[in-house]
């Protein structure tokens, strides 16, 4: 996966995250891409997993899904490095 530029998650998503996680309502894919949040809420240098990016891909598109487990998936996105090409 290529390198993204410098990002890391805000202390507002951060604090979105934290809450996703200690939430029982909360599924794993949420509980997933929430953890990946958290861990490149002080490291810049981390990027989204593409499993978690599929995942954060998932919470966005679910509407069971809330609004502040939309914005960890889709900070988590934007920390996702570009697509691999697949093979011929």
């Amino acid at each position: 996966m290529a390198k993204t530029p410098d990002k890391k998650t805000s202390p507002t998503v951060a604090t979105k995250a934290s809450k996703a996680l200690q939430d029982p309502k909360s599924t794993k894919a949420e509980k997933s891409v929430a953890a990946s949040d958290l861990a490149q809420a002080k490291a810049a240098d981390k990027q989204t997993s593409p499993k978690v990016a599929t995942k954060a891909s998932k919470v966005l598109r679910d509407p069971e899904s809330s609004k502040a487990q939309k914005s960890v998936a889709a900070s988590d996105l934007s920390q996702a490095g570009g697509k691999k090409k697949k093979k011929k």
